[in-house]
């Protein structure tokens, strides 16, 4: 949603004595420790989900089964097909919900999700450049140039924002991001469109996919996606003190320019792991967090973790939809997020809850 960048949260900014909400927000610690434990248990049904349903549905006592090391021929399902499968849906769904909630809090921006700082832009520019010009055919090996293509976009729209007076802010970011994904669209559209072979290719990582990937690629993005998360977590508290501004934000001692080159680092981990994992899967990094934020509040220390297990919930549910709605064909996850994701966006837009920013 890198376009819609003049707006922000009407209750993003307290209307009280700004010094009075110098600590991190309070309240309601009941209901998000239920929403967290919630989450976890949502999770915990929808890895099950993903092991048990697809085109042959498997009891569970079978994965189970499966699990321990049984050999039975459903067993070789579970392990061989569906647990890859489920462990990247797993990584990028945690991946793109705590990257999207980062983004909405640096950017302050409630339209952000981990597109807007052109990562999903670059990642797609760098396989369609990978497949065109470098004649690579295997997932396995142009993955690793969707991970690159999105961290070096994300550090140049960073770049890009952080030039001139007042360093990075949050509407130099967006603007930057914009810019950086309409150059590399251009130049992804002009790749894939003159050769055909590309577009073959292309188009059906870019729809946003789980299945057919690589076995051993959730291993060996599982520490990307680790830095992003500590890193994140390690910066959420500061960033309540972004939300009242960047002025009252230095006055409370918060260091704004590390706090958002440290969130906007793990945003590129993150956002690059998981578009190398799944493709450019839209809404997740949108969606989740307003959802979570309804139960959790503000409070960015609760905002993150929840938003990461809510986006792995939705990550792995959409995967299952997908199998059951087309059966024995599929649907690929990220048409399925888009179709929640989309009246999702109309909803928020309706009921009023964006205005402009007029700062």
């Amino acid at each position: 949603m890198p376009y819609l960048v003049g707006v922000t949260v009407s209750s993003s900014v307290p209307s009280a004595d700004p010094l009075a909400v110098s600590a991190p927000p309070r309240g309601r610690p009941a209901v998000r420790s239920a929403a967290l434990l919630a989450l976890a248990g949502l999770l915990a049904a929808a890895l099950c989900a993903s092991l048990a349903i697809g085109t042959k549905s498997v009891p569970l006592s079978d994965v189970l089964s499966a699990i321990g090391g049984g050999t039975d021929g459903d067993a070789v399902v579970v392990r061989e097909l569906r647990m890859p499968r489920t462990l990247l849906g797993l990584l990028a769904g945690l991946a793109l919900g705590a990257a999207g909630a980062v983004t909405q809090e640096i950017t302050r921006n409630p339209l952000g999700d981990p597109g807007l700082i052109g990562i999903s832009a670059g990642g797609a520019f760098a396989v369609a450049a990978s497949i065109g010009l470098l004649g690579l055919t295997s997932s396995y090996e142009y993955v690793w140039f969707a991970f690159l293509g999105g961290a070096l976009a994300g550090l140049l729209a960073y770049a890009v924002g952080g030039t001139g007076r007042g360093g990075a802010t949050p509407a130099k970011l967006a603007l930057a991001g914009a810019a950086v994904t309409v150059l590399l669209d251009a130049c992804t559209n002009t790749l894939v469109l003159l050769d055909v072979r590309t577009l073959d290719q292309y188009r059906y990582w870019a729809v946003g996919s789980l299945a057919g990937r690589d076995a051993g690629l959730g291993l060996q993005l599982v520490p990307f996606i680790a830095v992003g998360l500590l890193l994140a977590l390690a910066v959420s508290g500061r960033l309540n003190t972004l939300a009242l501004g960047d002025d009252l934000a230095t006055t409370l001692g918060t260091k704004v320019a590390v706090t958002r080159a440290v969130g906007a680092l793990a945003v590129i981990l993150l956002t690059g792991a998981a578009v190398a994992a799944a493709g450019p899967v839209t809404f997740v990094g949108l969606v989740v967090p307003h959802l979570v934020r309804a139960f959790t509040g503000p409070d960015a220390r609760w905002l993150v973790p929840c938003s990461a297990l809510g986006g792995a919930v939705l990550m792995l549910s959409a995967d299952v939809v997908g199998r059951i709605v087309a059966r024995p064909a599929e649907l690929e996850a990220g048409v399925v997020t888009a179709v929640i994701g989309a009246p999702f966006l109309a909803l928020l837009v309706k009921r009023g809850k964006l205005k402009e920013h007029t700062r």
